[in-house]
């Protein structure tokens, strides 16, 4: 009988600190073997900006970034969607607090792609270890 293993799905910054926290948390955390990484810098600002002008400069990325989710969910059976922000985020660079209201934003973004998943929020501090869940 075949070993199934488990995808989640992370739509992550770009930023190599950030990599290694969030596939570990997400292997701990939800009992994943494997993390498809959706990278962009600052893609919870990208995904925030979906609802606003902005978004015609990036809808480029944004079906980008939904394609490469939909691989995930699709082949590979990820049942989770990360969205990550992080300390030091040059693609987004602004305090946590503001970025947390992105990420809630980017969350109601990501939903309106209408795939079947769990979609979580993450925070990554500046030790480039501590992951947090936002609720």
């Amino acid at each position: 009988m075949e070993n199934i293993k488990k995808f989640a799905c992370v739509i992550n910054c770009m930023d190599g600190r950030v990599q290694d926290a969030v596939k570990d948390y997400m292997k701990k955390n939800y009992a994943v073997d494997y993390v498809d990484m959706v990278t962009e810098p600052g893609p919870n600002k990208i995904l925030a900006d979906a609802s606003t002008n902005s978004a015609q400069l990036n809808s480029a990325v944004i079906e980008d970034i939904k394609k490469c989710v939909g691989v995930s969910i699709h082949h590979h059976g990820s049942k989770v969607i990360a969205i990550v922000g992080h300390f030091g985020c040059a693609g987004n660079p602004t305090e946590k607090l503001e970025q947390i209201t992105h990420l809630k934003l980017a969350q109601k973004t990501v939903e309106n792609f209408s795939f079947q998943a769990e979609i979580i929020l993450l925070w990554v501090d500046g030790d480039w270890q501590t992951v947090e869940k936002i609720i």
